[in-house]
């Protein structure tokens, strides 16, 4: 049986990165760590546990697209962190904008992705208070792939999984530790229509899911409405009822 992907600890890679940012609110100040984002909630308490959003940007963007979802999402219920994606886009394909990454699924940036997201996490509680049981991990397009490939991966770190408009990863085992994924929520938004993520493609990854016994929510919209205020507001209230259930689960004693 081959390692759980989780075990396998990385060596850092000598990455051309700029300077990572850290955003509170509607103001940005340099940051020490290369290659995240921050995002600190209005008016934070020192002394309140927050959950934590560990959001994957999508194809052609990199962590700064944090400063654009959490306004729509919340600015005051949740820390969340933002890490590069793992490999840069081809030059060629964005000329405009050459601080552009995406999520490369092969086992080599697999592990290094989830590397990059405990290491997200580790500093977000480096400087915030983090409820530890209350982490959710989102992402977008092929950060949603990721999102649920990580989840999946290591399931022991995160209380619920969102993918918005990423269809379910394949190969390299994503499936392999299914029995304690089951316990995470999953959040599929999608918009009809949409050709990365086709109405054909939705059904069969909902089939799967709920033949694997999974707790699965699929959210759809309309047509164009990829990112829309409304798809990432429903990111909050499924969040919010996420931890809502397991504040009125029952406490079983032994």
């Amino acid at each position: 049986m081959n390692r759980l992907l989780s075990d396998v600890i990385l060596q850092e890679t000598n990455e051309s990165c700029t300077r990572g940012d850290f955003y509170q609110g509607n103001h940005t100040v340099p940051d020490d760590l290369v290659g995240f984002s921050v995002f600190a909630p209005l008016h934070y308490e020192p002394d309140y546990s927050y959950p934590l959003l560990v959001w994957l940007h999508g194809s052609g963007q990199n962590e700064n697209h944090l400063r654009y979802v959490m306004p729509r999402i919340s600015m005051r219920n949740y820390v969340a962190v933002a890490p590069r994606g793992n490999i840069a886009k081809a030059e060629e394909e964005f000329t405009a904008n050459p601080n552009s990454f995406t999520w490369c699924q092969t086992e080599k940036y697999v592990r290094l992705t989830l590397e990059r997201v405990l290491e997200s996490i580790e500093h977000a509680r480096q400087r915030f208070h983090i409820h530890s049981n209350r982490i959710f991990l989102a992402g977008s397009g092929s950060g949603g792939t990721m999102a649920v490939r990580v989840g999946m991966s290591m399931p022991e770190h995160f209380c619920g999984i969102a993918s918005l408009g990423g269809s379910l990863p394949t190969g390299n085992t994503p499936f392999l530790r299914l029995l304690d994924a089951r316990r995470l929520p999953l959040l599929l938004s999608v918009d009809r229509d949409n050709p990365d993520y086709p109405d054909s493609i939705v059904c069969a990854n909902l089939r799967l899911l709920h033949t694997a016994g999974m707790t699965v929510t699929l959210r759809q919209y309309p047509p164009g409405d990829f990112l829309s205020d409304l798809m990432l507001s429903d990111v909050d209230r499924w969040m919010m009822e996420t931890i809502g259930e397991e504040q009125q689960a029952p406490i079983v004693t032994c």
